[in-house]
């Protein structure tokens, strides 16, 4: 960042702390927020400081959302004695655009990752725990990632719901539609074996 100008320097140290945004790309969007018209910059900085002062968690289900509740939780079709449980507000999205769920979300913002500080209190799982008691929820499912830290969260969630009279399954992992099983790596085969099912 050596020869520029200290606003300059601010903003590339400000997009530096996006994640995924290394100081090269950082300095790349400095420049052509630079080069971009007045207008353009005001409406940036607006959508900024517009996401920050109208978006909230929704008091059910965790997802991000500008009214009282999201549009899951808002709509009488879905329904609502089914949780899907995922780890962020994006996974929830993803669902949603495959058309395959018609049931309710729960949004932990997060993983259990105890190398990083994050446990059981850090992630929404007594929020679900009371929304099961209180809703008398019939099914969840565990959508969390199929890495470490998302199996732990499942395993978790799975040992604080034994003995409820509540149906749980994980969503299955394994080899993606259209894949090649000889270039799939050996967890997700060992997975898609263990998780198979009849035909």
């Amino acid at each position: 960042m050596t020869g520029y100008a200290l606003p300059i320097k601010r903003l590339i140290e400000e997009l530096s702390k996006f994640p995924g945004i290394g100081e090269k790309t950082a300095t790349r969007l400095a420049l052509h927020i630079l080069h971009a018209s007045d207008e353009n910059a005001a409406m940036l900085a607006e959508s900024i400081l517009d996401v920050k002062r109208k978006i909230h968690l929704c008091p059910v289900c965790f997802h991000l959302t500008e009214s009282d509740k999201c549009d899951v939780c808002s709509d009488p079709s879905r329904d609502g004695q089914s949780i899907c449980v995922v780890e962020e507000p994006d996974t929830l999205i993803a669902i949603e655009e495959s058309g395959s769920f018609r049931g309710t979300y729960h949004v932990l913002h997060g993983a259990l990752a105890p190398l990083d500080g994050i446990g059981p209190d850090h992630l929404k799982l007594k929020e679900l725990l009371d929304r099961i008691v209180a809703n008398h929820i019939k099914e969840i499912i565990i959508a969390t990632n199929p890495n470490v830290q998302g199996e732990a969260t499942a395993l978790l969630i799975a040992k604080m719901l034994k003995g409820m009279d509540v149906k749980i399954s994980r969503i299955a992992c394994g080899v993606p539609m259209g894949g090649d099983l000889k270039y799939t790596d050996r967890m997700t085969l060992a997975k898609s074996l263990e998780y198979r099912r009849i035909v």
